[in-house]
């Protein structure tokens, strides 16, 4: 599409430093040039900008509008369809679920969310379809890490058979018993061409399986991390209890999910080696799920909500003391259900200030730059810098000011994912003005 040059904006770049005034050149699918000083307009959006082309180079006035990295959810599934329980989810016929992830990862590129890790999907190959579509430029979407499915272990979450018979089929998860059962799934699922494998090491209390239990063995989990390491693959795990935190630093998981109930040891073994992982906490989940699912029948006063509720409170000061430690902790909320649906996403850097206590700009560091590491892609996604991935959008207000602003899509007025539009400003063919959100 030629050259898009963004002036007057203000360019906050994602690394921590403040925001500045500037230009910001980019150049086939890369940032190209950064110039800060001189441009800014003053105000943030809520003017009038413009857009004209010379050249070949189009040029975008962005008046006083932020330009930041886009944003990255560290715990996604496209798979999750808005609905009320884990059976609506695995009982959706397979056809139908395609066409559905394909609009979710429509919804999330909307709402500015450039990067997305796949927390596992619904089916076997769900993720990597979906991913291979995006890729392809069938469908548009965010850059996306494919998942497997959970792998979960015998009675333990992700095993939904009835207790009185066990059919594979009606499982929402992968269902192994024993390291050499879990070397088979594993290795299945790197033939279907996943980025990712998923281990459910600990329960969940809406599936019936205690959160602070640990179901799965060292050996299974070893193994699992054994053969993916061998092909190349990282591995993630739905880790809730203390023991499953300390599994994944001993076996190398590098990806943990939730962590909520992480203890003393489990934050000293974190904090050892904090530049090898992540953690997604997901508090998302457990916001809307001690507090919004009246209508689906988790009453917030029922045993059920009052469950999430303490772990809520127990993963705010687990997660501030992680964030204190510099321990990476990046937004992801397990969005997807009908009381927390896809699009809402950007709730979880209100939860991570006015929760954990990060400032704004932590918060959004949390989004960006360590949204292009949890990718592995750090050294190029996730900053407005020079020879980065033009991974950008333009946002009609200050987040810095107000975190919230960033939940509304109205405000997010230019979505740029490899240097190419998906939503550009909207312009009025006449006078050539981009009319900002009001």
């Amino acid at each position: 599409m030629g050259d898009v040059l963004f002036t007057n904006v203000r360019i906050l770049d994602g690394s921590g430093d403040q925001p500045a005034s500037g230009e910001v050149l980019v150049q086939g699918n890369r940032i190209k040039r950064v110039s800060r000083g001189g441009y800014g307009a003053g105000g943030y959006g809520g003017g009038r900008g413009g857009v004209s082309s010379s050249g070949g180079q189009t040029v975008i006035d962005g008046a006083g509008a932020t330009l930041m990295p886009g944003l990255c959810d560290a715990h996604t599934h496209f798979s999750w369809n808005n609905q009320g329980s884990l059976d609506e989810i695995y009982r959706m016929p397979p056809e139908e679920h395609t066409l559905y992830a394909a609009n979710v990862a429509r919804t999330y590129i909307d709402h500015g969310f450039t990067s997305a890790l796949g927390a596992a999907a619904a089916k076997p190959r769900l993720d990597v379809v979906i991913r291979n579509a995006i890729n392809a430029g069938t469908i548009p979407g965010p850059r996306y890490l494919a998942n497997s499915q959970e792998i979960a272990t015998l009675g333990g979450l992700g095993d939904t058979s009835p207790p009185h018979i066990e059919v594979p089929e009606l499982s929402f998860g992968a269902v192994v018993s024993g390291a050499e059962e879990m070397r088979r799934t594993v290795r299945q699922f790197i033939k279907y061409g996943v980025d990712l494998l998923k281990l459910n090491l600990s329960g969940e209390e809406i599936a019936g399986v205690g959160a602070e239990e640990t179901p799965m063995t060292d050996d299974e989990c070893r193994t699992a991390v054994e053969e993916a390491k061998r092909r190349g693959k990282r591995v993630c795990a739905h880790a809730r209890s203390a023991e499953s935190v300390k599994m994944c630093v001993r076996h190398g998981v590098e990806i943990v999910f939730h962590a909520s109930f992480a203890d003393e040891e489990a934050l000293d073994m974190l904090e050892a080696q904090k530049d090898r992982f992540f953690v997604a906490p997901g508090l998302g989940w457990l916001v809307n799920t001690s507090s919004n699912a009246g209508p689906w029948g988790i009453k917030p006063d029922s045993p059920l909500a009052m469950m999430y509720k303490r772990e809520l409170d127990i993963a705010v000061e687990t997660m501030a003391k992680m964030h204190r430690r510099g321990i990476r902790v990046l937004p992801g909320g397990d969005y997807g259900f009908a009381w927390m649906p896809h699009g809402d996403n950007a709730k979880d850097l209100q939860y991570f200030v006015e929760m954990v206590g990060m400032s704004p700009m932590e918060a959004l560091v949390a989004a960006t730059k360590l949204g292009g590491q949890i990718m592995g892609q750090g050294d190029e996604l996730g900053q407005i810098r020079e020879g980065f991935l033009a991974d950008i959008i333009l946002v009609d207000g200050d987040p810095l000011s107000n975190i919230r602003i960033l939940q509304d899509k109205k405000r997010i007025l230019a979505v740029m994912k490899d240097g190419r539009f998906h939503r550009a400003p909207e312009v009025s063919s006449q006078s050539r003005q981009i009319r900002w959100a009001s």
